[in-house]
């Protein structure tokens, strides 16, 4: 994958600094035949000429105005931090909802979001739902996205195609391992975001805190927009220190916003707070930097202009605070989602011109433009696959064609909805830079469709590799949605992964957790009625070599006729996995003279790449080898591809042996929160399960305890946990790396994995 496809939105100059033709991707090009090549290449003759004469074209000031009063934003946040609680509250405000119904409330209605009867069954968000509602005369298109780490590729693709976040934070708990992750995720996407402190109305609130911890473990400038007016039970409200005014929520369900004096006994920590911002801003704003340096007092205007400028060029984070379970706050959370956010057009996204060397070309984010869209999350629906598109650039009307840019098919637009969580409404256009979603139309997740009048892709999204395996076996070996039930999910779901063991012959599936693949298994039971058996969890060891090895092969075999012969000299050493973290592996053709004719290269790499899917020690893929061929030998008559592909994939094995293999497991960073009293517990049990402490911190009456545990000491902790702190404890985990397992380890899972292999035999 080129490093293009891999860079979504970049400015300006970054993106005129890489419109270079070294910079490839595996892209396919459409497929087409004789008779359809010419219409084709006439169709698609020029995309560079079609993008700058569409460039020309001015947008509507209807347009513009619509555009103005867009934005499209995620909430996101760590597990239970209350980002569908938000949700909630935003759709009854803003008028798309009647009532609010909690995410485990006694009435067993569930949040609106969480439509699926297993997210309110656990609680907890397991699919990123989308909807859409306006506030001030402002169209919001809204996505709430999983919190726990299984489910990171929901969060993944929605902050691909949104424009700017609300990160949630506890009051208490603050920035947690799914915090840091979800931050990575909008830095590799460059979405600017606000943060907002939720349940202040917790024990232990301390929004200080949090605005601290965001400056030091996100790394990102932070100054507080609002002082709570009490805390704990005593929260009653917000000061806006920009206006200088109390906020509070009256009514029933905190409808009413009534405005007040800021309480006398407050005035000084809404000053000190408010020095605190302008100075904050002085150092990532140019125009408040200024007046700071001239010390003078910027205007409520200027400082609103500021905070919007820092926001959007994603050098600050605005943070507001309240409690969404107590209805306090998130009118004000809205208010600053339009102030502050950017709409489609003050973000710049790229798209990659097909035939011009993928040369990087600037979205232009107006309807009269030729129409681009990506398709970025798939759903199985009861009128079949529902697919979600991002309009980028140009409109989508019902009716209309588009073509599908990887297979070059043309697609007719029969059904155009807008999403309201599982429900829809049906809609005759979407302009660019809209959220919508079609019917029947087969593709995959990540991939561009355009009106045909240009043949450019946008950039794919970041998939992350599973990191843990379970054997299936359905209970009834005939059952027919078997397989259709893992096709589905395939498709829906880019890090859930299946094959078929070639030993065993049992179907293995991989996801990124033990709850990830439960959900699935247990989606099998409820929607397709599959009852499955499953086997112990497998970890996604890999194998790696430590050091140099010489190799010098010859493949020779005769049967009568013509033979067999290739003969391969070289080295593999090691590299270091995680600065070749897209492609860990690496294959350099040293030869020189003509020894090894330039046909039957490719086929030596081809032996490599077959030398590294199954290692010799445990049967799993060989990672950070370099491959490095530098001299051999041909035969004018037996030498063939299939001889120097055997050639070089048994010098391989040889080589690997002798450069002292060690097998590498996935390595969690677990953070585990707990009260006080059982510390000791939980540092004794991460310590049993061989974990590596590398932080601990006490807030308030809880501890939380961040440490690094090989993934396969972590089966079962959950039960430990809960025994060990009387229900009181909970965990979270997520990948962090693959280290080396220790010598004795080694030793038993080679022992384990050639007693399998004694059995098969």
């Amino acid at each position: 994958m080129s490093l293009n496809m891999l860079m979504p939105r970049i400015g300006r100059s970054a993106a005129s600094a890489l419109r270079t033709p070294t910079l490839r991707s595996t892209f396919t090009q459409p497929r087409s035949t004789p008779l359809t090549a010419a219409l084709m290449s006439k169709r698609w003759e020029s995309s560079a000429a079609a993008a700058a004469a569409a460039a020309a074209v001015q947008p509507t000031p209807e347009d513009l105005q619509r555009l103005n009063s867009l934005r499209n934003i995620g909430i996101s946040a760590h597990i239970d931090s209350g980002k569908t609680t938000v949700t909630e509250r935003i759709l009854y405000y803003t008028g798309r909802i009647k009532e609010i119904h909690e995410v485990r409330g006694k009435d067993n209605v569930g949040a609106t979001m969480d439509w699926m009867d297993l997210e309110r069954e656990k609680g907890i968000t397991i699919q990123s739902a989308a909807t859409y509602a306006q506030w001030g005369g402002t169209n919001l298109n809204i996505i709430d996205t999983p919190g726990h780490v299984d489910f990171t590729i929901e969060v993944e693709r929605a902050l691909r195609v949104l424009d700017g976040a609300v990160l949630v934070l506890c009051s208490v708990s603050g920035v947690q391992s799914q915090t840091i992750t979800v931050d990575r995720q909008m830095r590799r996407y460059n979405v600017p975001r606000i943060s907002f402190i939720n349940k202040m109305d917790r024990a232990g609130a301390n929004p200080s805190r949090i605005i601290d911890q965001i400056r030091h473990k996100l790394k990102i400038p932070a100054a507080a927009l609002q002082v709570p007016i009490g805390a704990e039970d005593a929260f009653e409200g917000v000061v806006d220190i920009l206006a200088n005014r109390a906020i509070y929520n009256r009514g029933s369900r905190g409808e009413d916003i009534v405005y007040g004096e800021v309480p006398a006994h407050m005035v000084d920590t809404v000053n000190a707070a408010r020095e605190e911002l302008v100075a904050t801003l002085a150092e990532v704003d140019d125009e408040i930097g200024e007046l700071f340096i001239e010390e003078k007092v910027p205007t409520e205007q200027q400082i609103r202009a500021a905070v919007r400028r820092a926001t959007i060029a994603r050098k600050f984070t605005p943070v507001l605070m309240g409690s969404a379970i107590k209805d306090k706050g998130v009118q004000s959370l809205l208010d600053a989602v339009i102030s502050y956010l950017p709409n489609p057009t003050e973000i710049t996204n790229t798209m990659l011109d097909i035939d011009n060397g993928e040369q990087v070309l600037d979205v232009i984010p107006h309807s009269n433009q030729p129409f681009v869209g990506l398709a970025f999350k798939l759903e199985e629906g009861k009128y079949g696959q529902l697919t979600y598109i991002r309009v980028y650039q140009g409109r989508l009307e019902k009716g209309q064609f588009a073509y599908h840019v990887k297979t070059g098919k043309k697609i007719k637009i029969a059904r155009l909805v807008r999403m309201h969580s599982n429900s829809m409404e049906d809609v005759d256009s979407v302009g660019a830079g809209e959220i919508c979603a079609l019917f029947g139309i087969d593709c995959a997740s990540g991939d561009t469709f355009t009106d045909g009048t240009i043949n450019c892709s946008m950039s794919t999204m970041y998939v992350p590799d599973s990191v843990i395996s379970l054997s299936l076996t359905p209970k009834d070996k005939n059952a027919p949605n078997f397989s259709k039930a893992l096709n589905r999910f395939q498709r829906e779901d880019p890090t859930f992964r299946v094959h078929v063991d070639s030993e065993s012959k049992q179907t293995i599936i991989s996801g990124m957790g033990e709850l990830h693949l439960d959900i699935y298994v247990e989606r099998m039971r409820r929607e397709y009625n599959v009852d499955c058996i499953t086997g112990k969890p497998q970890v996604a060891f890999r194998e790696t070599a430590t050091s140099k090895a010489k190799f010098a092969y010859t493949h020779k075999k005769q049967t009568g006729g013509s033979g067999q012969y290739g003969r391969v000299v070289g080295y593999i050493e090691p590299i270091d996995s995680a600065q070749h973290a897209e492609l860990p592996y690496e294959f350099v053709n040293n030869v020189v003279g003509g020894n090894i004719p330039t046909q039957f290269l490719p086929a030596c790499e081809k032996g490599f790449m077959d030398g590294l899917k199954e290692g010799f020690m445990v049967g799993h893929p060989v990672v950070g080898v370099r491959m490095v061929l530098e001299d051999g030998q041909a035969h004018m008559v037996d030498s063939s591809e299939l001889a120097f592909r055997l050639a070089t994939l048994n010098a391989f094995r040889e080589a690997f042996k002798a450069s002292g293999p060690r097998i590498l497991e996935p390595v969690m960073l677990v953070e585990v929160s707990a009260p006080v009293e059982f510390q000791g517990n939980v540092l004794g049990s991460l310590n049993k399960r061989k974990g590596m402490i590398v932080d601990t911190e006490t807030q308030e009456d809880y501890c939380v305890v961040t440490s690094e545990v090989p993934l396969n000491n972590m089966f079962g902790y959950s039960t430990e946990l809960r025994s060990a702190t009387q229900g009181k404890g909970e965990f979270s985990m997520e990948y962090k790396r693959h280290s080396p397992v220790m010598h004795s380890v080694q030793e038993e899972l080679i022992k384990e994995h050639q007693a399998k292999l004694a059995e098969k035999k």
